[in-house]
């Protein structure tokens, strides 16, 4: 991993956290979310961490499994970082649905917190 550029060493390892505390306990994600944090879930948004969280920890589910099939990252000109993951998900007993997730990270008093959030299944309707 060391001679991945510093953005997608931190990408993926953003990446890698937020999924293990996404299908382990959801209710602790609000520590990478700041209070001007913004979510578009399935085309809904939420803005803040307290919203954010209630919106994740609210889903419709007991159980759920993320599975990584790609993620791209790039810097931004602002010193952020751009990630983008494209997976599948299954949850509790239902099939198993592709998802597409974007993820822009920003240094924060010492820590990369998540300040922009897009969340959609892949379903074509």
């Amino acid at each position: 991993m060391g001679d991945k550029p510093i953005w997608e060493q931190i990408g993926s390892s953003f990446v890698q956290h937020y999924y293990q505390l996404f299908d382990a306990d959801r209710t602790q994600l609000g520590a990478i979310y700041i209070d001007a944090s913004c979510l578009t879930w399935e085309g809904q948004q939420f803005q803040g961490k307290a919203a954010i969280v209630e919106k994740l920890s609210s889903l419709p589910f007991q159980k759920i499994q993320h599975s990584i099939t790609a993620q791209d990252h790039q810097p931004t000109p602002d010193s952020c970082i751009l990630s983008m993951v494209v997976g599948q998900l299954k949850a509790d007993d239902d099939q198993v649905l592709g998802f597409h997730q974007t993820f822009l990270l920003k240094s924060f008093q010492g820590a990369w917190v998540c300040t922009n959030e897009v969340f959609r299944l892949a379903l074509h309707n």
